[in-house]
């Protein structure tokens, strides 16, 4: 019985990693890497074209000096400076609601939602992302309910309606 101990044990070590192996292999091909990032973080390319569109669209909140409805240090460089990122970005609009924030394109008469984001106290109901004619997303607290719809106007850019 001594002799045959080594045996079992390293058996039960060569199953034992066996199973592993054939586990990670399933779940890495099924879903997600185990070993790596899932998600990638964003290029600073990415991070300064997404930081240019939420300042420099009308109607959005700033905190940069120089961004549209910002208080500018001089007159020339507020109107010139969003001038080249909204031309490039002038079909998508991020719309601040008391329920939470809104970011949305349009692209040949069709509305997407890109991103939403509940307030604080907030939760996200229901989404209806796009593209189609008209998107919607509805933001709900313990009191509140924000309901809002956007479409694409006739110039293609993004229109918001808000209910509450």
């Amino acid at each position: 019985m001594r002799k045959r101990l080594p045996l079992v044990v390293a058996g039960w070590l060569v199953t034992g990693l066996l199973a592993t192996g054939v586990g990670v292999a399933v779940i890495d091909r099924v879903s997600e890497p185990l070993t790596t990032a899932g998600l990638r973080p964003l290029s600073a390319a990415e991070v300064d074209e997404a930081l240019v569109l939420a300042s420099s669209l009308p109607g959005a909140p700033s905190t940069t000096p120089t961004a549209v409805g910002g208080a500018g240090n001089t007159p020339s460089p507020a109107p010139t400076a969003p001038a080249t990122p909204v031309a490039d970005t002038g079909k998508s609009r991020v719309i601040a609601t008391t329920g939470g924030r809104v970011i949305a394109r349009c692209e040949n008469g069709l509305v997407t939602l890109r991103s939403w984001s509940p307030a604080q106290g907030f939760q996200v109901d229901d989404v209806e992302r796009g593209p189609d004619g008209r998107a919607r997303v509805e933001f709900e607290s313990e009191e509140t309910e924000v309901k809002v719809e956007v479409h694409c106007s006739a110039d293609g850019l993004p229109v918001h309606r808000v209910h509450t």
